[in-house]
């Protein structure tokens, strides 16, 4: 009789090594399958997204949509008190992100689940998606503070064991995203290369990671950052309220802090491809919590 062994799947993003940081080359496509005139999106506007790894898109949300939004946040930070899906502000107090959006709101929910939005995602996708995480991120006037240069994919591999980056975030604007305000900027083609991370990931490491600007673990290093903006420049993302921004799990991107008058809040969506569901970490002891990678 042969006995079968479980094996872990093949992992070629390693990353949160011991030596230096490395810039690697991406096996996987950014868009998955024949995707034109399967969806939203036209052949030129997939191309243009496979190219940069974004897409942007105004009128999205109404105005109606943005002000549900904008009460559903309040409601849910009053009834959730000090919840853990409640993070603050380490220097004011005030609520950075509120996690887990989607399955605190139905009017949240049903935005997160419209044919134009979620449609963009299995278009590009090649898949039927769900939901990975739902969060807002809000950048209070005069108090937001920055988010540093970081790819999403990096930490949801590492740390909520994410096979590929077959996974994509929706951004959608609440307020207005100037270029002072701290929008977010992106380097355009980062999305084709991976970008490994230096230091073993500690326990429980998200209760830091998430209200730090510069994490310790999962921050690429500044030379390899310094490389990526060399070659392909960095874009500064703005739009009106209502607007939409699509871009790759890998994208490298940051925001800078707000110290302007304007806050800057935005509705945040992470689709991932349903064959790609997450297993073990492949950087980490032990899972993230569900509210911050559903599964």
């Amino acid at each position: 009789m042969i006995t079968q062994t479980a094996t872990k799947p093949v992992d070629v993003y390693r990353t949160r090594l011991a030596k230096r940081g490395q810039i690697e080359p991406r096996p996987h496509p950014t868009v998955w399958g024949d995707a034109p005139g399967r969806g939203p999106l036209s052949a030129d506007q997939l191309a243009a997204y496979d190219e940069r790894g974004f897409h942007t898109a105004t009128n999205v949300l109404s105005d109606g949509d943005i002000r549900t939004c904008m009460g559903e946040v309040d409601a849910i930070t009053e009834r959730l008190g000090d919840d853990e899906r409640v993070i603050r502000e380490s220097s004011s107090g005030d609520v950075r992100s509120l996690f887990a959006v989607h399955q605190l709101s139905d009017a949240i929910a049903e935005i997160c689940s419209r044919r134009d939005i979620v449609g963009v995602a299995e278009q590009i996708l090649d898949d039927e998606v769900y939901v990975h995480q739902s969060r807002m991120n809000l950048k209070p006037g005069f108090a937001g503070g920055p988010f540093y240069w970081h790819s999403d994919f990096e930490t949801w591999h590492a740390e909520d064991g994410m096979p590929k980056p077959r996974a994509l975030s929706v951004s959608l604007a609440l307020t207005p995203n100037y270029e002072y305000n701290g929008a977010l900027m992106i380097i355009p083609g980062s999305h084709k290369k991976f970008l490994t991370c230096v230091g073993e990931t500690p326990g429980d490491y998200h209760r830091e990671s998430l209200t730090s600007y510069r994490p310790p673990f999962g921050t690429p290093e500044e030379d390899d950052v310094t490389a990526l903006a060399e070659e392909h420049g960095i874009d500064m993302v703005t739009g009106p309220a209502g607007s939409a921004l699509y871009f790759d799990s890998n994208c490298m991107h940051a925001s800078s802090g707000n110290i302007t008058p304007f806050p800057r809040s935005n509705l945040f969506v992470v689709f991932n491809a349903k064959s790609n569901a997450i297993g073990e970490p492949f950087a980490a002891e032990q899972a993230r919590p569900d509210y911050l990678a559903h599964r």
